[in-house]
C-alpha cells in the first residue's frame, strides 16, 4: 500500500500541489502550514504547523514540498526544508502534472515537481527537489541541478547547465549551451546568450 503524503506549506504553491495530487489520485493526509494558516485548501485539511510532521514516521508518509520558491532572503529555506527531513529519514515524493510532455531518457531526482504544460525534451536530467513550473520549456540533454527553479514560461534551449540554487524567472531564454552558476538568479524575461557566474544576478 502506497504511503500517505503531508503537503509541507498552505500557500499559493501548495495550492497548485493540490490540484495535482488530486488529479493523480494521490493519498494526502493532510497539509502542515508554515505560516498559520489554517483553512483547507479544495478540501484537503491542516495538520498543525510544520513540527507536527514528526509526529507521523518516515515509514508511515512521504512528503511533497509545497513551499515555492523566490529570489531573496528566503530563497533557500524550500532546500532547508528537504534537508531537514531527509536527514530525519523522510523521503519526498515526485509529482508530475498528467499534462506534461516527458520525453525519452529524462532522469529526475527526488521531490521534483513539473507543472502543467511543461515540456522536458529527451536526456535531460533533473536534480533533487526542483520544481519546472507551469509551461516551462526544457530541450534535449539540459542538466539541472538541485533547489532549483525554473518559473513559468522560462525556456532553455539544448545542452544547457543550470548548477544548484538557481531560479530562472518567468518567460526568461537561455540559448544553447549556456552554463549557469549556483545560486544564481536570472530576471524574469531575460535572454541568456552566455555563461552566468556564481552567486550572480542576470538582468539582461
Amino acid at each position: 500500500m502506497d504511503k500517505q503524503i503531508i503537503i509541507i506549506g498552505a500557500g499559493g504553491h501548495a495550492k497548485v500541489l493540490v490540484d495535482v495530487v488530486k488529479k493523480l489520485n494521490l493519498l494526502v493526509l493532510g497539509m502542515v502550514s508554515l505560516t498559520g494558516e489554517e483553512n483547507p485548501i479544495f478540501g484537503i485539511k491542516i495538520l498543525g504547523t510544520e513540527p507536527t510532521i514528526l509526529q507521523y514516521t518516515a515509514k508511515s508518509i512521504s512528503l511533497l514540498n509545497g513551499l515555492g520558491m523566490l529570489p531573496g532572503p528566503k530563497h533557500k529555506i524550500r532546500q532547508q526544508l528537504f534537508e531537514k527531513y531527509k536527514a530525519a529519514g523522510y523521503s519526498f515524493v515526485s509529482v508530475i502534472h498528467p499534462c506534461t510532455i516527458i520525453g525519452l531518457d529524462v532522469q529526475l531526482g527526488e521531490g521534483v515537481q513539473i507543472m502543467a504544460g511543461a515540456v522536458i525534451q529527451p536526456s535531460v536530467v533533473i536534480g533533487n527537489n526542483t520544481i519546472i513550473n507551469t509551461k516551462a520549456s526544457i530541450d534535449h540533454d539540459c542538466i539541472i541541478g538541485e533547489h532549483c527553479h525554473v518559473a513559468p514560461g522560462a525556456t532553455l534551449s539544448g545542452n544547457v547547465i543550470v548548477k544548484n540554487n538557481v531560479h530562472i524567472g518567468t518567460g526568461a531564454s537561455i540559448i544553447q549551451g549556456v552554463v549557469i552558476g549556483e545560486n544564481s538568479v536570472i530576471a524574469a524575461g531575460a535572454t541568456v546568450y552566455k555563461d552566468v557566474l556564481a552567486n550572480t544576478t542576470y538582468l539582461n
